[in-house]
């Protein structure tokens, strides 16, 4: 059985990153069939699956520098750190990871089991962009605003009347920064289903993009949807991911009736 707990060696006290729960070993699903996965089982990031980023981003007035010291892996599990600490002229640095020119995919089932970051100014999200770059479009797997650690936002980008748009909802649950929760997405031509612990939680029938996108996984300081962090902020935060899996239709079996 493969090791999920995620304590940073120089901090075992961190008790509270132990999974609720061993999950699933990858395989396939019934109607699906595995095609592409993660379980962060070595010492480092698999450098044929992961980009690691060591960059200053301009979007959003985020306030991070994402350097590559805050991403590693360690007893399973990804982790992307983030702290208050100045860099290349941004007051905090913090872990961006991301499969683009290594792994894509066009239509599928992605799954991310991960506990959450939190605190004012702190903004993890898994989401995918186009392999070319082009946006719209933008599919938001999961977007956490860490003053809300209990309200997840999944997101579809589009572009409508040649301009760009969006269509989204917010699911109200548990603390997703107290333990691990799975956060996953299907993506067919006709529609995309958002579900949370393996219930659906957000579905649009209106807006399916049709390129191949790549996986990002990321946790942002500050910028216009969380505010900067403030004096409540407390830090380092801590982005556990246990695994990511992608599946896809497995053609030779019916398929599934949808409710």
């Amino acid at each position: 059985m493969r090791a999920t707990i995620c304590l940073l060696a120089f901090f075992p006290a961190v008790l509270q990153s132990l999974p609720a729960a061993e999950p699933a070993p990858p395989g396939d699903l019934p109607g699906w069939k595995l095609v592409w996965h993660d379980e962060f089982d070595g010492t480092a990031f698999d450098e044929s699956k992961w980009n690691v980023m060591e960059k200053k981003l301009h979007k959003n007035k985020e306030r991070q520098y994402y350097a590559a010291d805050e991403c590693y892996v360690e007893k399973g599990c990804a982790v992307l750190r983030s702290q208050k600490r100045e860099m290349e002229g941004r007051p905090y640095t913090s872990g961006h990871i991301d499969t683009r020119g290594k792994f894509s995919f066009e239509y599928g089932r992605v799954e991310v089991r991960a506990k959450l970051p939190k605190g004012k100014g702190i903004w993890p999200a898994h989401w995918m962009l186009p392999e070319d770059r082009r946006w719209p479009p933008e599919i938001d797997i999961m977007e956490m605003l860490g003053h809300k650690p209990t309200r997840i936002l999944m997101t579809v980008h589009h572009r409508q009347l040649d301009k760009p748009a969006h269509a989204g909802f917010s699911y109200v649950g548990p603390d997703f920064s107290a333990d691990y929760h799975t956060f996953a997405l299907e993506w067919e031509p006709d529609r995309l289903t958002w579900t949370i612990d393996g219930q659906r939680r957000h579905f649009s029938p209106l807006y399916s993009p049709d390129t191949p996108f790549f996986i990002i996984l990321n946790t942002a300081v500050g910028g216009i949807l969380p505010g900067n962090p403030d004096k409540t902020t407390k830090f380092p935060q801590y982005h556990y991911i246990d695994y990511v899996r992608v599946w896809k239709r497995d053609e030779t079996t019916k398929p599934i009736e949808r409710l």
